[in-house]
């Protein structure tokens, strides 16, 4: 996709993010929100990962934001410093045109250069066809489902949990 530009999300970007997950939440399972937070609480959100250091990207094709991604915290204990949980979402008219794909790629080598060893995807909805596929051409594997573990628009949601190793992996230990 010659016109698609991924790149560093920055603060004048959390109006169209807010917009993009705003509709997921109303709209898809994906997420289990129920209520889409407002641009202050996305702002919030926004701040808290970027003062951790975390990856925060945003995909564009003509100025245009079409999806974002970002990596946090995987659980917030210590031990789990070395492993982060990634999130995409895609604006509607945008999916399945290689953007959540491209978006994940590009944040796969940015948790690898800041020397996260392993990503978990928490995928909403095992019915996510689209989602799971796109992780696993991204080069997670299964890793499990929790059944029946939400419930929106009035029916149980799974959520499929997915792995990817990153750099080295677990095969090595980290630096610090």
């Amino acid at each position: 996709m010659p016109d698609l530009m991924i790149r560093s999300a920055m603060p004048a970007d959390i109006p169209a993010i807010t917009d993009i997950y705003a509709e997921a939440v109303n709209h898809g399972t994906a997420t289990f929100e129920l209520t889409p937070p407002d641009l202050a609480e996305m702002t919030r959100r926004f701040n808290e990962l970027a003062r951790g250091g975390f990856p925060y990207l945003v995909a564009t094709i003509d100025s245009s934001i079409k999806g974002y991604a970002y990596a946090g915290l995987y659980r917030a204990r210590p031990a789990y410093r070395f492993t982060v949980e990634n999130s995409v979402y895609l604006a509607p008219a945008s999916h399945r045109r290689g953007i959540g794909l491209a978006l994940l790629t590009e944040l796969i080598a940015q948790c690898e250069a800041r020397g996260y060893r392993q990503m978990i995807a928490v995928i909403g909805d095992s019915a996510n066809a689209a989602s799971v596929g796109v992780h696993a051409r991204a080069g997670f594997e299964m890793i499990g489902t929790h059944a029946a573990v939400g419930f929106k628009f009035g029916r149980w949601l799974d959520t499929v949990m997915m792995q990817r190793a990153l750099g080295e992996g677990g095969t090595t230990l980290p630096n610090s």
